[in-house]
């Protein structure tokens, strides 16, 4: 029963998140300061309830087979640590110039690449599955060593953002789950093995949503008031995610079509468009340094990413894969 609720909330993710956003904002309103206490230290424990599970998804082995991936890869770095932070950094100019703490959301979506469905949507896609595991393994160590050095330049110094804090965040949120995760990931490998292992993920991925659910409820709900204050250009967030959703991925697919086979070409797509949202949102509300009001955006990305994997993997398998152009696949829908 216990597993069939988290699986559930993994696959209803993006109303889940909805939910707990505007359940966040409207509770919000009425909580007094010693449960904004409250809510403050359960920050720490839901974030490793969110953040540990999805890290034994994670096989960050697959480091050690870069070589044999090595131009998925490095173009996958050119895009998420060469594009995305500029074209975050475009955006925030035309969309947030009178709101910092936005823009510093669209900056930690563009520098944390890569999500447990990268792996899922290449497969699905039918794309080149082992490229897209090398991928994320190798972006999210990068994503973790170069982030606080990007935000330290694009943060503006009013905001107060100390970098070596966010190391030590960093090690906190995201380095100690990532060890405990890869100890679990091996232990389970070795004690029931990689098929009943298989059976298993899910759970964490389940799990790791739930995660997700409570971290946004809290954010918004310690958040409401300023949200809210401007309940207009808080609702506008959602133009600019969109515009850098679509961007990063026509970039991935024209250097794919471009530069690599199609199988591989699937891959660099998602682990370019593909953000992992989760651990950006950890960062954000553990984080003492950044302002809360950046997890606005985050959460508004869950609203916009998966359809967009879905809508591109449908275009993969049943327009190209068929044969058809766009019209033609259209057409077979009336």
């Amino acid at each position: 029963m216990i597993r069939r609720f988290l699986t559930g909330i993994k696959s209803n993710l993006i109303y889940v998140v909805v939910g707990s956003l505007l359940v966040g904002l409207a509770v919000g309103q009425f909580v007094d300061e010693g449960t904004r206490g409250l809510l403050r230290a359960a920050v720490v424990p839901v974030l490793f309830v969110m953040i540990y599970p999805m890290m034994i998804n994670i096989d960050l082995r697959e480091v050690v087979n870069v070589r044999a991936h090595a131009a998925p890869v490095l173009l996958s770095l050119l895009v998420n640590f060469g594009l995305t932070p500029l074209l975050a950094v475009g955006l925030a100019r035309v969309f947030f110039a009178g709101n910092v703490e936005y823009a510093i959301g669209l900056y930690f979506i563009a520098l944390v690449p890569t999500s447990g469905m990268t792996a899922a949507w290449t497969g699905l896609a039918k794309g080149d599955l082992e490229s897209a595991l090398v991928a994320m393994a190798v972006n999210l160590l990068v994503a973790v060593a170069v982030l606080p050095a990007y935000l330290s330049v694009l943060v503006p110094a009013s905001v107060g953002f100390d970098p070596s804090a966010l190391y030590r965040q960093l090690a906190v949120v995201i380095v100690l789950p990532m060890a405990a995760g890869t100890l679990t990931r091996w232990w389970l490998l070795r004690r029931y093995g990689p098929s009943e292992f298989k059976r298993l993920k899910p759970t964490f991925g389940g799990l790791s949503s739930f995660g997700v659910m409570l971290i946004v409820f809290i954010a918004m709900a310690m958040r409401s008031e300023s949200i809210l204050a401007d309940p207009l250009t808080s609702a506008v967030t959602i133009v600019p995610l969109a515009l850098f959703y679509l961007v990063v991925l026509v970039a991935g697919a024209t250097l794919g079509r471009l530069l690599l086979d199609t199988e591989r070409g699937v891959a660099l797509v998602y682990a370019t468009s593909m953000r992992n949202l989760s651990i950006a949102l950890a960062i954000v509300v553990a984080s003492e340094t950044i302002p809360e009001t950046a997890v606005l955006p985050i959460a508004l990305a869950y609203v916009i990413q998966p359809p967009l994997g879905a809508v591109y993997m449908h275009y993969r398998r049943d327009v190209v894969g068929e044969g058809l152009t766009v019209r033609e696949a259209i057409a077979t829908l009336r």
